[in-house]
């Protein structure tokens, strides 16, 4: 009897843990909707890797600390010839590079740039507010690009969503910006798809895919998370660049 009631017993817990939800596997996010009923990714974010020195993998160096990159493969598509080009603008890095110059940053470096940015949503319109040299994104959510060929910093960025993802397509920019401070580079054929996505109230997976065939030999993509700011009294302050050799911050 007693023998009996001891296997009932046993049974009878392996059903409950069955039916228990499992500890450690994450639960599916519900994205939270504004008022306007779209997917709300209003607020203060800011990426926290070592993208703005080499979005690809690399070992620390002097003024540049090691990173794990952010290109999905690993490794960026280079045309032979491009190679080249890589080189020659790591070389004058110090001179040639748009942030070096505080000049905009263009797309999609601005979003990995090691400042915070601000979200803000209308039913027509997400802006991005960065803290470098007071870059401002509009993400126009309705028309087409209009007709190039045509060179703009940040280019032209039509939105749209997928569900609770918004998808940013963008096009029309100039050759002048870089991916990052080691000379990764575009030509004016830039095409940028990316994608915002709430993973949790605290964190944005922004992807972004790149084509270029005049650099590249086929499409890549990026990837991080964003991380909200939640200082107390958080917001974006004035930050007026110089243009100067920093050594340190390019790693000389």
């Amino acid at each position: 009897m007693r023998k009996s009631a001891t296997a009932v017993g046993a049974l009878l817990s392996i059903c409950l843990l069955a039916m228990s939800p499992v500890v450690g596997v994450a639960q599916e996010y519900s994205v939270p909707r504004n008022e306007h009923g779209q997917p709300d990714l209003e607020g203060i974010w800011q990426a926290v890797n070592t993208a703005v020195w080499n979005i690809e993998p690399h070992a620390a160096s002097h003024g540049i600390p090691g990173g794990l990159g952010v290109v999905v493969a690993g490794e960026l598509p280079y045309r032979p010839g491009a190679l080249e080009q890589r080189r020659i603008n790591y070389e004058n890095r110090r001179t040639q590079d748009s942030e070096a110059n505080c000049y905009m940053v263009g797309v999609p470096r601005l979003m990995y740039m090691p400042y915070p940015f601000e979200i803000i949503q209308t039913p027509d319109q997400i802006v991005v507010t960065s803290e470098w040299v007071h870059s401002i994104r509009n993400i126009y959510m309705s028309g087409e690009h209009p007709e190039g060929p045509i060179q703009w910093w940040m280019g032209d960025s039509r939105g749209r969503w997928d569900g609770d993802t918004l998808v940013v397509d963008s096009i029309h920019f100039t050759d002048q910006t870089w991916f990052d401070r080691s000379g990764n580079f575009h030509s004016e054929s830039l095409h940028v798809v990316e994608r915002f996505t709430r993973t949790g109230p605290d964190h944005i997976l922004y992807e972004a895919t790149i084509e270029d065939p005049e650099v590249f030999t086929e499409p890549w993509q990026m990837q991080m998370p964003l991380y909200r700011r939640k200082d107390d009294n958080m917001r974006l302050l004035e930050y007026e660049c110089y243009a100067y050799a920093d050594e340190d911050r390019f790693g000389m």
